[in-house]
Parts: structure tokens; sequence; C-alpha cells
């Protein structure tokens, strides 16, 4: 794919594969190993990434085994045996042990083994890959980097979110407040999913995670987002099934965002 604006995008949550190294996730409901996932994320964006030749990484993986949102590090004795972390300090961390809705994932810690063997089958490949694309960006002349790090989100929070029982936007982008990207670029991004016709919220109940906190550098001219999008608007949450017509209408919005995106960041150079 051809370069041709300093603007990429990661999609760190739609893959549904389970590795070897997590079998119990083979044996759940679909209803809860797909609790999480940013099921059809991958779906909605694609088609305006590659029309407009925006560069991208995804993961096939699971991020009930692996959290590319994570770092290796997020993890305690209830999730890696023998750790050093107190039992619940990172329940939803590198290795989810239970999803946002309580349900349990992990009857037993895993070895410091399949841990290791989880962060080169998954998260090495995901970041290196992401290295290697700012490296491109580079190599094809841009001084400053602005990158979209794709997610989706329930409608309503639950007892395990910052905001329970509240009702959320349709797109909710976040800095790390503030700290992650120069406030053009946010102010750019919103303005690009308003116009689009989403109602856009901004640092709540995200404020961005680990993709953004390791790539959001603006002091290196490297200018990252979180943009969650609301799964009620393209599928059904109980059953995880797409419903198609409202999921065409959001790649559409989709589409005139990122056009609107890619085409106002020469205001930004």
């Amino acid at each position: 794919m051809e370069i041709t604006a300093p603007l990429m995008v990661t999609i760190p949550h739609s893959g549904e594969k389970i590795p070897p190294q997590t079998p119990w996730l083979n044996a759940l409901p679909e209803e809860i190993v797909m609790c999480d996932v940013d099921r059809y994320v991958d779906f909605l964006y694609e088609p305006t990434l590659h029309k407009l030749q925006i560069p991208f990484v995804k993961t096939e993986w699971h991020r009930y085994a692996a959290d590319m949102n994570r770092v290796p590090e997020d993890v305690d004795s209830t999730s890696v045996i023998g750790n050093k972390n107190p039992a619940g300090m990172h329940n939803r961390g590198f290795h989810w042990v239970i999803t946002t809705y309580k349900h349990p994932l992990m009857k037993e810690p895993m070895t410091q083994q399949a841990h290791d063997e989880l962060v080169k089958l998954i998260y090495e490949p995901f970041h290196n890959n992401i290295r290697d694309l700012y490296g491109k960006l580079h190599q094809a002349g841009y001084t400053k980097t602005f990158h979209i790090d794709a997610h989706s989100m329930p409608s309503v929070g639950t007892s395990e979110h910052r905001d329970p029982g509240e009702r959320r936007a349709d797109i909710v982008v976040s800095d790390s407040k503030g700290k992650s990207c120069d406030p053009r670029f946010k102010d750019l991004v919103i303005a690009a999913y308003v116009t689009a016709g989403f109602k856009v919220g901004y640092n709540w109940p995200y404020f961005g995670g680990r993709v953004t906190e390791q790539y959001g550098d603006p002091s290196r001219e490297m200018h990252t987002l979180q943009v969650e999008m609301n799964r009620e608007l393209y599928m059904d949450e109980k059953t995880k099934k797409l419903k198609p017509e409202e999921a065409k209408k959001v790649q559409e919005k989709i589409a005139f965002a990122l056009s609107y995106i890619r085409n106002n960041l020469k205001h930004l150079m």
C-alpha cells in the first residue's frame, strides 16, 4: 500500500482466534467469549482504510488471551502463577480473568511459560508491526504522524466501568487526559465524527489505554487518539450478531469521518 498521508489506524481487539495456551476460552458460550471483543470494528473500518490507502494494523487473536491495549506486566497472581501483583489487581489486564459483566473466564492462573509464549505469539508481532508502520511513515518523509486506535464499547456502562448504568455517546474520543496528541488533532477527529452524524463524547468513560500511552508522544510529533464506537449502533449486544442495515450506515459515516480527517491533516502540519 502506497502511503499518501501521515495517518495510520490500529484495531487491537477485533480478533476472535483463540490460541492453544488458553483452552478454557473454547469451552465458553459465544455470548460470554465475545462479551468484550470489538467484534466487527475491522469490518466497519477496513473498506475505507483500503479505499483511502490508510495503513493499519490489527490482530487475529482474542483479547482475553492477550490484550494489545495492555502491556505484559499488567498481570497478577490470579492470571499468572506466582506473579508478585496481588490477586484482583489486573482482572481485565493482559490476560482477562473476568468479563466486564463479571463472567468468570480463568478458573486458575496460567503458567509463566504460557504467559511468555503469548507475549511472543501475539503481543510482540502486533507492536512490531506498529513500529514498522511508524518507520514507513517517517521514510515517506512525514515528520508528524497521526494515529487512531479504533475500538468499540457497550452502549451502557457496567459495574466494572467508571460509568455504571450510564448510557454512552455514539463515539468516545480519548487522549490520555490531554497527553497523547496535539489538541488540534483531537479537535479535528471530534469534528470529523460529529460532522459524520455521530454524537461524540471526550475522555469519558475512557481516558485512553496502553496504546495511546505507548505511542502518543507530542514531543516527538507522534499524535495518538483512542476512538470507541457504541456497539448498539451496528450489532445486537446480546447475541453479538451484526445488524446489516445499521452497519452499512455506520460504514458510510466512518468513511466520511476518515476522509474528513485525512483531508484536513494538512492544517496540522
